[in-house]
């Protein structure tokens, strides 16, 4: 099967790279250039920036008719549109990466489905994704090329680091191995389902071909429920940690610390809603510290939660 990844370095493009590799496919990635592959020999690579739409497409019409194009990095419906047109009778299968973050919220019920409504969504980078795949779904009604969504959770895995409330932050592995005190939003019961790099590769690399895909949308989860809480439990037991101390922060409270003015004005929202939780007994201080090796201290991002699915990067 000859294959075309458009990116192929980031967590997930890693994963589905590899396992290609072992099944012998003829594979091509187009990427900037500026992540270093971390993959077997065997993967062509270009080097090229898809948003610029005329040498993408330029690129393209060079590297031949592919079996499977899997698009990585469309996140825009512009970028969607500028795929469709380059790829339109030159490809038997487009499967676009997406995310579970398409689903309306909050949940109507669980499990969640991929019949659930979508659009409903509180960021951009969901409502652009939801939108890309409108147009893969029309190309594939159209006849222009047969076309798969494929929407994962978040992924974690080798290369990667560990999501946690405040972001994407190195910091929350130190507290964790420190016994530091650790933010949680919410009440820390709201339910997460993390999936391993390889188990979402695993899924991508299976639909590639597969006429049973056609023209369907997947999302790619965990087979494990958890709620933040026992996410925080566990990291800490695979971390051989002493069980986290958590300390929730009401997810409101914690928009309004992002808004509020850096310093001390923070500390002091945080030490309120300590005292508060704990009967007016003052507590530890809170993770305002630096981070390991310097940098900037991580409640310069409170609140600023990546998306939970997106990969880093894809």
């Amino acid at each position: 099967m000859k294959v075309l990844i458009i990116g192929g370095t980031g967590l997930i493009s890693t994963a589905i790279s590899r396992e290609f590799l072992a099944h012998g496919a003829d594979l091509t990635l187009y990427n900037r250039g500026k992540t270093p592959a971390r993959l077997p020999d065997g993967a062509k690579v270009l080097h090229g920036d898809r948003k610029d739409f005329a040498a993408f497409a330029r690129q393209m019409q060079e590297a031949g008719p592919f079996d499977c194009v899997i698009d990585m990095v469309c996140f825009t419906p512009a970028q969607a549109e500028s795929a469709v047109q380059v790829f339109k009778g030159r490809v038997g299968h487009f499967i676009f990466c997406s995310t579970v973050n398409v689903y309306s919220k909050p949940a109507r019920r669980y499990p969640i489905t991929e019949a659930e409504p979508r659009m409903n969504v509180n960021d951009d980078y969901g409502m652009d994704k939801a939108r890309c795949e409108d147009i893969f779904m029309a190309a594939h009604a159209r006849g222009d090329f047969a076309a798969t969504n494929i929407r994962p959770a978040q992924t974690y895995g080798e290369g990667g680091v560990i999501i946690h409330t405040l972001g994407w932050s190195t910091t929350y592995i130190d507290r964790i191995r420190k016994g530091r005190p650790i933010i949680v939003h919410g009440d820390g019961t709201s339910l997460w389902v993390p999936c391993h790099i390889d188990d979402v590769g695993h899924a991508f690399v299976h639909a590639a071909g597969n006429p049973q895909t056609f023209g369907k949308s997947y999302h790619v989860t965990g087979e494990a429920w958890m709620t933040w809480n026992q996410y925080h439990q566990q990291v800490a037991a695979a971390l051989g940690a002493p069980e986290p101390e958590l300390i929730h922060i009401p997810t409101a409270l914690l928009g309004r610390m992002r808004a509020a003015p850096r310093g001390r004005h923070r500390k002091q929202l945080l030490r309120k809603q300590h005292l508060r939780q704990h009967g007016g007994q003052d507590g530890p201080r809170f993770p305002l510290h630096r981070p390991v090796g310097g940098g900037r201290a991580p409640h310069r991002r409170l609140a600023r939660r990546a998306p939970p699915h997106r990969e880093q990067r894809r």
